[in-house]
C-alpha cells in the first residue's frame, strides 16, 4: 500500500516535470464547504472569459495526494471554456488523504464522498454561475475508483465520468446496481502493477478485491445497452518509443450513453500524457454530452 501511495505521488511530480509549470490566463479561487460536519476544501479554476452556464469538470486526485492546481484538465479548460473544480479528500483511518471507496483499511470510515462531491457541485454551480446540466467527473487512481462509485450511486449530478488508472472495487459490483445508464470512460495501462489491468480479486495488494478492467467495462457496456463497437489503434505521441493505444468505443442507439476504453498497451500506472493528450481526450468524451 505504501508503495502504491509513493508511486502515485511520484507520477504527479513527473507530469509537472515533463510539461513544466505552464502559466494560464485564468484565475484560481480557493473555496470550501461544510458537509456532514467536515470542511471540504477545493480550488476552482476559472478561465478568462468564462461564460455564464459554462460546463464544470471535477478533477479528483489519487491516494495520499492533494489539490493539484496544474492538472491535465486546465489546458482543455482554457481552450474549450469550462471551469475545473479540484477538491481535496479527507484523511482516512491510515492518516492519508483519499476518497472513501471502501478499501479494506477504510472499513468503518463513515465519510460519504458521493454526498460531499454532489454537495460541492451544487454549491459551485450556484456560486460561480455554472451549468447544472453539464457537470462531469474525472480522477486518477483512487480518484478514478471514486468515479466508478459515483456511477453506481443514486445521483444525478454528474452527467458522465472518466477514470484514469482506476478500478472497480468488487464490493461495489456485488452489492450495488447502477440506477441508470451513464457515459463512462477508462484510460488504463496493460502493465499497470498498482491498479492491475487484470484486477486483484484475491486482494493481494491489500486494498480490497478489485475487478479486472475488461469485466468492469463489460458491466457498463451491458448497462448502457451498447450494441456497436469500433476499435481504433492510436499511435503514441512519442512514436515508436511510446505505447500504442487501442481505443475501444462502444455506442448505444437506445440510451446514447457510450463507453470508451483506452487500452494503453504496455502502459504503467500513470496519467498516460506521454502517449495521448489525456485531458483533451477526456474533454472530447464529455463534450459529446453537453446540453444547452
Amino acid at each position: 500500500m505504501k508503495m502504491k501511495r509513493l508511486l502515485t505521488i511520484s507520477m504527479l511530480m513527473l507530469v509537472l516535470a515533463f510539461h513544466g509549470t505552464p502559466s494560464h490566463a485564468g484565475t484560481y479561487v480557493e473555496d470550501s464547504l461544510k458537509v456532514d460536519g467536515h470542511l471540504r476544501q477545493f480550488v476552482m479554476y476559472l478561465p478568462d472569459g468564462l461564460q455564464d452556464n459554462a460546463p464544470l469538470v471535477f478533477m479528483l486526485h489519487g491516494y495520499d495526494a492533494g489539490i493539484l492546481r496544474e492538472n491535465i484538465m486546465i489546458g482543455p479548460a482554457d481552450r474549450h471554456g469550462f471551469a475545473v473544480c479540484i477538491p481535496q479528500g479527507l484523511k482516512d483511518p491510515q492518516g492519508h488523504t483519499s476518497w472513501n471507496v471502501g478499501y479494506s483499511f477504510q472499513q468503518g470510515w463513515k465519510v460519504d464522498d458521493v454526498k460531499a462531491l454532489c454537495s460541492i457541485a451544487r454549491h459551485v454551480q450556484k456560486r460561480y454561475r455554472l451549468s447544472q446540466l453539464n457537470t462531469f467527473l474525472t480522477g486518477f487512481s483512487n480518484g478514478g475508483e471514486m468515479c466508478y462509485l459515483m456511477a453506481y450511486s443514486e445521483q444525478y449530478t454528474f452527467r458522465a465520468v472518466a477514470s484514469i488508472a482506476g478500478l472497480t472495487m468488487a464490493w461495489i459490483y456485488e452489492q450495488m446496481e447502477a440506477p441508470r445508464p451513464i457515459p463512462l470512460m477508462e484510460i488504463h495501462g496493460t502493465e499497470d502493477r498498482l491498479s492491475e489491468w487484470a484486477g486483484d480479486m484475491d486482494n493481494k495488494g491489500g486494498w480490497g478485491s478489485c475487478l479486472p478492467v475488461p469485466v468492469a467495462i463489460g458491466y457498463w457496456v451491458a448497462k448502457n445497452r451498447c450494441s456497436h463497437e469500433v476499435t481504433e489503434r492510436v499511435e503514441s505521441l512519442k512514436g515508436d518509443e511510446g505505447h500504442p493505444v487501442i481505443k475501444h468505443c462502444y455506442s448505444s442507439p437506445t440510451t446514447h450513453c457510450a463507453v470508451w476504453l483506452y487500452e494503453v498497451v504496455g502502459g504503467v500506472h500513470s496519467w498516460h500524457t506521454g502517449d495521448i493528450d489525456t485531458g483533451e481526450e477526456i474533454w472530447q468524451f464529455f463534450s459529446r454530452y453537453t446540453q444547452k
